[in-house]
């Protein structure tokens, strides 16, 4: 179908734009005439040991071709050739979604592999997530005991006919050189076994075996808003050294999500493998200890390829069905020494556009904002995930408290889209939303952290996501394909908080008091996950704090927002309702947790920066919170205490209470705990415990999460000073704010909004601030400067001093 588009601002119409073109796909269910086929199971093997099976059939092409598209999926992880042409470059198709309801489809432009005469096609189909070892606690069999394959090649000719050619009668299959592939276990190749040629026409594939026909069961195909993974970059390591004569360690220079690609491989026999860890010991060996689940009979840090050589000449050896998130690699049993040319880092993560820059003249900052960067891109993996080795699961609090940092940085507007598609097929009927999504039944019935699905600020992902895009991007369908499960999850609440109580609750007071029917402290929750000083042992225990205090501040916050959504989408009686809620649960909140004398309890840095985050406080006592909040900072000597839920809000809570000074000495703390110890300890990301790496060397969890990376929001927002306006949405208009501190020089940052590319820049010269501004067409921005003189700016570059 052919397109074109013509543009109106307040500068007036533009010119119609060139003419374009889209396709579509297969819509129907009756277009698809190509079944589902399964690989007989060969040899029998344990998960995270299983072979990759090549599936291949041939077929004949006699009338000229205009177009060819092919539309593939897989129960499993699929990459496609065509006369040995690879199709596409997308990686770890279909992709990872909730595939009890959600199964992905991809199209291809095939046409330049396609000819007149004979053709093949072929695939290689691995585990995946599907079947694969999935998780902490390494489940597999989640979704299925075999892989499968749908493939159908569309075929139009010049004469307006077409052929279709899909997977069923007559396809073949056998185990190659992929011995074994697992996502977290790794990829093990035998290239004496490769079966050379096998992708090209007139194979003999004649001792291969058939296929186990299936039925053309498309019910649960879907397309994804989200950019494909694919291989975004490449990198030299920075060195190669041998340890002993029989391993040698390469050194990337940065911890990335990925993996390595080898092109020289030895004489045949030569079995080298390839050990991947974030970290070196004091030996200079890889470290993979971090890594492994904390549970004996999980040990296995998994991470680990190998491939044993053909000896023939030009072999390349690249696992691309599985991927590991680290920067230095061992390679055990290579007869030769390495140098950087035999070695390449692929970096594999989800296609995103990149949005947003800082620099500022400090430059352990800049490598803080450099590293935040990183541990997004490399959690960044077709779903938002904790870490990209250990556990590699989509935690909806993670995603929640770090999307709109995401939403400066990078495009995430389809990533998170598909994301949530996900979250929501995974919404129980209760209204839980689980604390990672896609949720593999095991998670769900029987992992021993299963009691905490549903908790606040990781359930409260279903509001917090959709209203952060909508904010960041405009998208008002986002909101309206979320609200049924928005509606769902804050029912639940709703019934939780009218119906139970905590357990020690009931016991100091027997009779509840009116407002505890809007007092959600009955549940199970993670809390403020890893508080310094406070560190969680029993998990049982954990699950039966009362968390009151922050499960109805989530409350009222997400009710809140579901009041502002529901206005959005026209919906004016529960926009209404909401709000009801909303002041409900504030009332309730403030008869429990403040005293007659203004204090609060808990007497925490988190519960106190919570409270000015989410508006929890009467107006006449947010002064006292914030010089509460200010004293617990000094009382841990200026270092930050809170956990995983409030430290985000840490900085700009302070920052807008008039504590400036505070949010910069929090912000350059350089011991432990701080974001700059990380960066001094040598990170370039962002660690899941502020000791990941301790004084002395050892190796605390994973070196790559991005969640306390949210506080380069601060950055953007207050030391460069640019943020939306209150209330506007996709950047219409905008403020900017300089907040210079810190012994600062200068700072600057730019985002790609949906108008156009925003820039600001200060720089301060003998106590006088220098201000360069850059206004897209159709926006507006508020200037502010430091001394509170205040500007609107129109479309352009404009210059202020202050």
């Amino acid at each position: 179908m052919d397109w074109q588009v013509m543009v109106w601002t307040d500068a007036g119409a533009s010119d119609w734009s060139e003419m374009g073109r889209f396709e579509a796909g297969l819509l129907r269910a009756q277009d698809w005439k190509a079944h589902w086929i399964t690989p007989p199971e060969l040899i029998p093997a344990l998960p995270g040991e299983r072979p990759a099976q090549l599936i291949r059939s041939e077929f004949t092409i006699d009338r000229e071709v205009q177009s060819a598209r092919i539309h593939a999926t897989a129960r499993g992880l699929y990459e496609g050739f065509i006369n040995s042409a690879r199709i596409g470059d997308d990686e770890l198709t279909p992709g990872f979604t909730q595939y009890r309801e959600r199964l992905q489809v991809q199209t291809f432009d095939v046409t330049a592999s396609v000819r007149l005469g004979r053709n093949s096609i072929g695939f290689i189909l691995a585990d995946g997530w599907y079947r694969g070892q999935i998780g902490y606690f390494r489940a597999h069999d989640q979704w299925g005991t075999d892989v499968s394959l749908l493939a159908q090649l569309v075929v139009e000719h010049r004469d307006g006919t077409s052929t279709v050619i899909g997977t069923g009668e007559g396809w073949r299959s056998t185990i190659g050189h992929v011995v074994a592939a697992d996502l977290i276990a790794g990829e093990r190749w035998d290239l004496r076994r490769f079966p050379r040629g096998w992708a090209e026409p007139s194979f003999d594939d004649s001792r291969w075996h058939e296929v186990v026909i299936g039925d053309i069961d498309v019910s649960r195909l879907v397309e994804s808003p989200a950019p494909a993974v694919r291989r975004v970059q490449e990198m030299r390591p920075i060195s190669v050294t041998r340890l002993d004569k029989d391993r040698q360690i390469v050194d990337l220079g940065q911890n990335i999500n990925g993996w390595i690609r080898l092109s020289r491989l030895g004489p045949e026999g030569a079995t080298i493998r390839l050990v991947h860890g974030e970290w070196l010991d004091r030996e200079g060996d890889v470290l993979t200890q971090n890594l492994a689940p904390d549970y004996p009979e999980l040990r296995a840090a998994g991470q680990v390829d190998t491939v044993i050589s053909a000896g023939c000449p030009g072999d390349v050896f690249e696992p691309r069905r599985t991927t590991h998130g680290f920067q230095y690699v061992r390679v055990e049993g290579h007869p030769d020494d390495l140098t950087p040319d035999d070695v390449t880092g692929v970096v594999v993560h989800t296609d995103m556009q990149r949005t947003g820059w800082f620099e500022c003249s400090d430059d352990r900052l800049n490598k803080l904002h450099e590293a935040t960067v990183w541990s997004l891109r490399d959690n960044s993996c077709d779903i938002p995930t904790d870490c990209p080795h250990r556990e590699r699961a989509g935690w909806t609090g993670d995603w929640q408290l770090f999307v709109s940092t995401g939403a400066f940085l990078y495009d995430v507007a389809g990533f998170s889209k598909k994301w949530l598609r996900d979250v929501a097929a995974d919404q129980t009927r209760d209204g839980t939303v689980h604390h990672f999504s896609p949720m593999a039944p095991y998670d769900a019935e029987k992992s021993p952290a299963r009691v905490f699905s549903g908790s606040a600020g990781w359930g409260d992902a279903c509001v917090i996501v959709p209203w952060a895009l909508y904010c960041a991007y405009g998208d008002r369908a986002v909101l309206e394909e979320s609200w049924p499960m928005i509606v769902a999850w804050l029912g639940r609440i709703e019934h939780i908080a009218l119906t139970k109580r905590h357990p020690d609750r009931a016991l100091r007071r027997p009779s509840p008091l009116p407002h505890e029917r809007f007092l959600w402290d009955a549940s199970s929750h993670w809390g403020e996950w890893l508080e310094p000083g406070r560190e969680i042992v029993d998990l049982d225990e954990h699950a039966e704090r009362d968390q009151g205090h922050l499960a109805t501040a989530y409350y009222t916050h997400s009710a809140g927002l579901a009041s502002r959504i529901a206005e959005v989408l026209g919906k004016s009686a529960e926009s209404e309702y909401y709000r009801g809620l909303e002041s409900g649960a504030r009332e309730a909140w403030q008869r429990e947790y403040i005293g007659p004398d203004g204090s609060l309890t808990p007497d925490t840095q988190a519960n106190h920066v919570r409270a000015l985050a989410f508006d929890l406080v009467p107006a006449v006592l947010r002064e006292r919170t914030a010089q509460r909040l200010v004293e617990l900072v000094q009382e841990s000597e200026t270092h930050l205490a809170t956990g995983f839920l409030a430290t985000p809000f840490l900085l700009p809570v302070l920052a807008e209470a008039g504590h400036l000074d505070l949010a910069y000495s929090l912000l350059l703390q350089d011991t432990e705990p701080s974001w700059l110890a990380m960066i001094d300890r040598g990170a370039n990301t962002i660690w899941e415990n502020w000791n990941g790496v301790t004084a002395d060397g050892a190796v605390n969890a994973s070196l790559n999460h991005y969640s306390k990376g949210a506080v380069v929001s601060f950055l953007h927002r207050h030391v460069a000073g640019l943020s939306p306006l209150d209330g506007e949405v996709a950047w219409r208009r905008f403020h900017v704010r300089p907040q210079p501190g810190g012994n600062l020089k200068w700072a600057k940052a730019r985002h790609d909004s949906p108008h156009g590319l925003i820039e600001c820049e200060w720089r301060l010269a003998e106590d006088q601030l220098r201000l360069w501004v850059v206004v897209p067409p159709g926006t507006e921005a508020l200037v502010t400067m430091p001394d509170g003189l205040e500007h609107v700016a129109g479309p352009g570059k404009h210059v202020f001093t202050g």
